[in-house]
This record gives structure tokens, sequence and C-alpha cells, in this order.
């Protein structure tokens, strides 16, 4: 049995956090659905083969407010992905740094959940040995 897993984020404004992830962390809109006076009731935004999920925040969200999520993907060119999210205006919240498992760096979008990308790629668990 496979099982994806897909993080999910809520925002204020959709519309505009939808952009901006576009333009700073270089993610591509793959499918928005609209709701009532500019909100988003689902999105989903593609980066390589990964892909997270996001919409507007709901008055019955309170457990999914906007700033509490985290995600980490997985770039091939840590400096350039850096430079191109800081030109962005992305709070940048660790700058890319290197381990013994690989590159990464952290940054804040304008609503601020955290998103570090590094290149460090987990084993995935249903991979051949």
């Amino acid at each position: 049995m496979t099982t994806d897993i897909y993080p999910s984020m809520r925002y204020r404004d959709a519309l505009a956090a939808i952009e901006w992830l576009e333009r700073a962390f270089g993610f591509k809109r793959h499918v928005v659905y609209e709701g009532a006076a500019g909100t988003v009731d689902h999105a989903e935004l593609g980066y390589g083969q990964g892909l997270v999920m996001l919409g507007s925040v709901r008055d019955e969200d309170e457990h999914r407010r906007p700033g509490r999520g985290w995600a980490y993907v997985v770039v091939e060119d840590i400096q350039a992905h850096h430079d191109r999210a800081k030109a962005a205006g992305a709070e940048i919240v660790d700058g890319p740094q290197v381990q013994d498992y690989g590159s990464f760096y952290a940054a804040r979008d304008l609503e601020g959940n955290l998103w570090s990308f590094g290149t460090y790629r987990p084993a995935r668990p249903d991979a051949p040995a």
C-alpha cells in the first residue's frame, strides 16, 4: 500500500499567498478552487514530485490558523533558491548551511508559515533496499 503525505496550510489571503509562493519559492499552480469574496476553498501547488495543499482561513479553523504551518521541500540548488526567496521578500530564518547530511535554509512566507528547503532527501519507506 502506498500512502502519500501532503502538507496543508491556511492563509488569511490565500490568493496573494499562491502568487507569492510561486514567485518566491518556485511553486507551480496545479488547481485552485475559489470560494466567495476572493477566498480559496482548496488549492494545490506543486514543486517537482511534491504537492502542498492550502486554502483560506475559515471561522471554524481555530486549530489551523495561518502562521502555524511548517514544511520541508527538497531543492537542487540551495543558494539559487535562497536568493530567489530573499529577493521576493521572504524572511530568512536560517541562512544557507551545510550539514553532514546535506544543505538547507529556512524562510517564513508572507503569513508566517515556516518553509525549510534542503538537499537532504529522506529514504522512502517503500523504496527497495
